[in-house]
């Protein structure tokens, strides 16, 4: 099929966000002296983070910020609220994959691109300049005032197309934030299992693929 609009999550399909975090949690619980081990933190990390944001909207520093106690607390790491906004300040130097800006460079000119993202304004925007890449829109967290899973992030982006989105393709690396989210929805979507993951239960993705490089390839640009 051609497709007219792309969607992309960011964090985790565009950014490694695992390198990004884990070095941020290290750097700040080494000015105390401690030693926190990357596995241990991102463990408690998918644990902790869609907890936080399950509970009501807020920003997501203020999720960061809540979720960067939770975890300290979890490892042994005697972190005060005063510091807890280290993790959103890390967030702009969080590294893009090897793969991201060449692959969209691929598809910008064939495509219309965004961005669905849990995340506020400002800082997408500090992430979208390091991609440097051009998108032709975004969907955050703070305009929908939801995070996915929730469907208000696909749902706003439905509102945007006169076609009602019969020629929208989503991609994404999380199977609970997007792939689910997409398929009870009904909105064809593409699983960048970066991590050679198992598929979990529920609607399969139309296509499966390793990278942003195989998803360019797999739609012919």
């Amino acid at each position: 099929m051609n497709w007219d609009t792309l969607t992309l999550d960011c964090y985790g399909t565009l950014v490694d966000w695992e390198t990004g975090i884990t070095r941020a949690f290290a750097s700040a619980a080494a000015k105390d002296g401690v030693e926190l081990e990357p596995a241990a933190i991102m463990a408690a990390y998918r644990e902790i983070e869609p907890r936080v944001q399950g509970v009501e909207y807020r920003r997501y520093r203020e999720v960061l910020a809540e979720t960067a106690l939770g975890v300290a607390e979890r490892l042994g790491w005697p972190l005060s609220a005063a510091r807890a906004g280290f993790l959103a300040d890390s967030l702009p130097d969080w590294p893009v994959f090897a793969d991201t800006r060449a692959a969209l460079q691929r598809l910008k000119p064939r495509l219309q691109l965004a961005i669905l993202s849990n995340v506020d304004d400002d800082l997408l925007a500090a992430t979208m300049q390091r991609i440097a890449v051009d998108f032709d829109w975004t969907v955050t967290a703070e305009q929908t005032r939801s995070y996915k899973p929730n469907h208000a992030h696909f749902q706003q982006t439905l509102d945007r197309m006169s076609d009602g989105g019969s020629r929208w393709l989503h991609a994404a690396q999380s199977y609970y934030h997007d792939i689910r989210p997409a398929g009870e929805l009904g909105i064809p979507a593409v699983w960048v299992n970066r991590k050679n993951e198992e598929r979990p239960p529920g609607p399969p993705p139309l296509q499966e693929v390793k990278n942003l490089g195989e998803l360019a390839d797999w739609l012919g640009v």
